[in-house]
């Protein structure tokens, strides 16, 4: 069974940082495309980034192009969010993804709330 779990979410004062991971497991990790989404409060959920499965390449939603950086470490299945310069607009729930051709797979996700 697939299971990714982020985990780094919390509570930041605007202009602070943040790194979320996200753990996986039950999956090829490095067969897998990575993406985080976020949902804000009444809000549909949003691309914010993506991964290729080797980590040779990224793609950034405009909205957080420069600010934040995505990584992944297919040693340790993992992938990481660091995330700079936050604004009160970035607070959502983060969530993990998982993309292959015969699949995806979502996280629970972790709550970013960025407020002074």
């Amino acid at each position: 069974q697939v299971h990714l779990v982020e985990s780094g979410g919390g509570l930041v004062q605007p202009g602070g940082s943040l790194r979320l991971s996200c753990a996986a497991s039950g999956l090829t990790f490095s067969t897998y495309g990575m993406n985080w989404y976020r949902q804000a409060p009444g809000k549909d959920r949003e691309f914010v980034v993506t991964i290729s499965s080797a980590g040779d390449s990224t793609a950034y939603a405009d909205a957080v192009n420069g600010q934040f950086t995505i990584s992944r470490d297919n040693s340790k299945n993992t992938v990481s969010l660091q995330m700079n310069s936050l604004k009160p607009e970035d607070t959502a729930v983060y969530y993990c993804h998982a993309v292959r051709f015969d699949g995806i797979h979502w996280g629970q996700g972790t709550q970013v709330t960025v407020s002074s």
